[in-house]
């Protein structure tokens, strides 16, 4: 750690925002907030699935990515999430190439905008979370936050 560059830290630091938006992808646009089971065993059944479903969508993202020439992280997961969730609805089983690659073009079609650099407060404005709520400008928490760093959870 100590033989670390100062650049390699803040590169590393940046790139944390991709971790978060992973985490909050599989929490909260697949419904893990809450486990439904009651034992430990089943809690971590429940979330190997979660984790499973987390790894399809990648998937899918990353071969529509191929093909469209982008990378994976250029595309919408809540996006690619949808798509399929109504490809399934609509058609059950019965996937061939055709199908599939044009289940590909419209997940390319959504990507996400590109944000550097980004600083976001770790608030939230409606669900109870371990986190206080926003209850002050975005960009005055981002100063705030870049000022005495991130607050302490909530118990």
């Amino acid at each position: 750690p100590k033989d670390t560059s100062k650049a390699a830290l803040k590169a590393l630091y940046r790139d944390r925002w991709h971790v978060e938006l992973d985490l909050r992808n599989i929490k909260t646009t697949l419904g893990m907030e809450t486990l439904s089971c009651r034992t430990p065993a089943m809690a971590k059944k429940e979330i190997w699935v979660y984790l499973l479903a987390y790894n399809l969508i990648r998937l899918l993202m990353a071969q529509a990515a191929l093909l469209a020439d982008l990378l994976p992280r250029q595309l919408s997961f809540k996006h690619t999430l949808q798509l399929w969730l109504s490809w399934r609805q609509r058609d059950p089983g019965n996937y061939d190439n055709e199908k599939l690659g044009r289940l590909f073009i419209l997940i390319a079609q959504q990507q996400v905008g590109k944000r550097p650099g980004r600083i976001e407060p770790r608030a939230l404005k409606r669900r109870p979370k371990p986190f206080p709520l926003l209850v002050k400008p975005r960009h005055a928490a981002r100063e705030e936050v870049k000022k005495n760093g991130h607050p302490k959870k909530l118990k």
